[in-house]
């Protein structure tokens, strides 16, 4: 049974870091407000550093990515504002690479929103070409019982 509307603000939430990686002199991350939560899906509002890179990915879920501010890429796409991606369940997408001033999304994922990899040599490769160097992923705590599945 539906329960009405449940409307939230975005300053209700905590940011999360959920991705870590070291540029050079300095770390880049990947924050998120996870603004609900629950079996059905999960929405989104993320800030990646400049630079930040993820890996090439696909989701558990049918998965919506909106660029709302700066700039990055999906594989060889440039992704200003205002660029919508839609990924099927089992599809993959990536790598992502923010733009020098970052980038701020909004998603959605309908379903398990857990990602696996893809391509995990050619993520390697990619990110000792740019001298990057992935570190641990900072620990998070995931509702529902779902185990945090990334690498």
């Amino acid at each position: 049974m539906a329960g009405g509307p449940r409307i939230t603000h975005l300053d209700d939430f905590e940011w999360n870091e959920v991705r870590r990686q070291q540029h050079g002199d300095h770390t880049a991350s990947v924050h998120e407000k996870w603004v609900e939560f629950s079996d059905h899906y999960l929405s989104l509002y993320a800030r990646w550093d400049p630079g930040m890179i993820v890996q090439p990915h696909g989701h558990n879920s049918d998965h919506v990515v909106f660029v709302i501010e700066g700039d990055m890429t999906c594989g060889d796409v440039h992704c200003p504002p205002g660029t919508h991606i839609a990924l099927d369940q089992g599809d993959t997408f990536g790598p992502f690479v923010a733009g020098p001033d970052g980038v701020v999304l909004f998603e959605v994922m309908m379903g398990d929103p857990r990602s696996f990899p893809a391509d995990p040599e050619g993520y390697e490769r990619f990110l000792a070409e740019r001298g990057v160097v992935q570190l641990p992923n900072p620990p998070i705590k995931l509702p529902h019982g779902y185990e945090d599945t990334r690498r």
